[in-house]
């Protein structure tokens, strides 16, 4: 479990409040980005790191995109979180980016409805992890009986769990401009709207994969919050028209911006190096994967059947899949592959904070694949296109967008849950490497010209800080 018991949380000193008024005046225009979870706790605990890792280390995610992109525009972000491990208002720094993140603790109420939800599942002989997922019988996916109610108690626990005054006094003592949500499909962007009314601060929300509506509770203050924001960040084309046909959100309410990658600190090393470093012969023909390890989410268990079929078609030659990450499903996942008994499959099973780690296994790589049923706008693909690779993706949300044309920009684009036309298309590229080199030059253009940091960065700016905001915004 993830604790916070490594930092000590107390109270800021007084040199250091002096300092962080400092903070709060800065010239520099500031941005608050609230996560959309519960709890920060509830993400750190599902892939196993602590918050001091996640302060001293973590980068992978879109979060410290957007703040590195809006940081090379001169504009300051401050990352607020919530979590039961805090009583009082805590201040950390986030090491790689120099972010401010800023610990609430949660409303009062949420504590007791925290309580009250884990002793109806206690009664019901369910466990936290269990309520979230779809129960397997007999081999038949069915959706647990307890679902409905599980999911209208997860809409009010979110809105439970944001502390709206707290976060208003300190929304005002860091001089932020504007509110960005992480997602709109979640509660607490309709509370963040509603607290924006009150405080006149804009309030926008990305999509990041959150495409339905939690429960019916949230259904009219959706609707409500989407009339009244001032603007979503979209990257898809398909989610786009999905949001103005569900809440006829105005055109000119949403802007298309791609998640950015730094694409100075994302380039290939030299292969012949990553390969020794993993011993890995040079002859070898290499696959990578890395993200969550959420074996439905992710098409995990496509990707295995590829590999048995790409292995099976090719039994004299070295083939290596290279996985990094782990996840809710690592032990499932470790059973499929005794069962499965795949050759040459190498799986660093830890959640991997240092870049140059995953680097590493992206620059020992041929190819690289994306075999995800559900995704929102995918960074780790673009993480590969910049080092270089091409990519062979399914087509979930958000991968058309990125592989625009498909080779064209780098990759190829398969049918979801089709484990034979995703062998088909990594075995191509395995066979053919000048093709291969070919498509990964593409890929490398495609991430300077529509990812990088400065240019993300100033299209954020442009929307987040726009300076003629009319009431309606507000």
């Amino acid at each position: 479990m993830n604790k916070f018991s490594s930092l000590k949380l107390t109270k800021q000193h007084d040199s250091d409040e002096k300092e962080l008024s400092y903070l709060g005046k800065s010239s520099e225009p500031t941005i608050a980005l609230l996560h959309c979870y519960d709890l920060i706790d509830d993400f750190l605990d599902s892939i196993n790191i602590s918050f001091e890792t996640f302060c001293k280390e973590f980068v992978g995610s879109w979060m410290f995109g957007y703040i590195n992109a809006l940081k090379q525009v001169g504009v300051r972000t401050v990352l607020f979180c919530i979590s039961a491990r805090v009583d009082q208002p805590s201040r950390f720094t986030h090491v790689p980016t120099g972010a401010l993140i800023c610990v609430l603790p949660p409303s009062g109420i949420y504590h007791a409805y925290r309580a009250v939800r884990r002793n109806s599942l206690n009664l019901y002989g369910a466990s936290e992890a269990q309520s979230f997922k779809d129960i397997q019988d007999n081999g038949i996916i069915r959706r647990s009986l307890l679902t409905p109610v599980k999911d209208l108690a997860k809409s009010l626990g979110t809105y439970l769990s944001t502390p709206l005054g707290l976060l208003a006094r300190e929304l005002r003592r860091e001089n932020c401009q504007a509110i960005l949500c992480q997602e709109y499909e979640y509660a607490r962007f309709d509370s963040c709207v509603l607290l924006g009314k009150m405080m006149r601060l804009p309030v926008f929300a990305t999509f990041q994969g959150g495409d339905r509506t939690q429960s019916f509770l949230e259904v009219l203050p959706r609707h409500l919050a989407f009339r009244t924001c001032t603007g979503a960040i979209v990257a898809t084309q398909t989610e786009i028209g999905r949001i103005q046909s569900r809440y006829e959100i105005k055109s000119s309410k949403i802007a298309r911006i791609f998640n950015p990658v730094d694409i100075v600190a994302w380039q290939a090393s030299d292969r012949t190096e990553a390969r020794a470093a993993l011993g890995i012969p040079l002859n070898a023909k290499v696959v990578a994967w890395h993200g969550r390890v959420e074996i439905e989410r992710k098409g995990l268990d496509i990707l295995l059947e590829a590999w048995q079929q790409i292995c099976a078609e090719r039994p004299d030659q070295d083939l290596r899949l290279l996985m990094v990450g782990t996840g809710s499903d690592a032990e499932q996942l470790r059973q499929r592959l005794d069962t499965m008994q795949l050759k040459g499959v190498l799986w660093l099973n830890e959640f991997v904070s240092d870049r140059n780690v995953i680097q590493q296994y992206l620059s020992a790589a041929n190819v690289y694949t994306l075999p995800s049923r559900q995704e929102g706008f995918p960074v780790a693909p673009i993480e590969a296109m910049a080092c270089g690779l091409p990519v062979v993706a399914a087509n979930a949300p958000g991968v058309s967008d990125i592989l625009e044309g498909g080779e064209v920009s780098g990759g190829i684009v398969v049918p979801r849950e089709n484990s034979t036309a995703l062998a088909i298309a990594l075995g191509g590229i395995l066979d053919d490497e000048a093709w291969g080199c070919e498509l990964g030059k593409r890929a490398r253009y495609r991430v300077e010209s529509c990812f990088a940091l400065e240019m993300v960065g100033q299209q954020l700016r442009n929307v987040l800080l726009k300076k003629e905001l009319t009431k309606q915004d507000y």
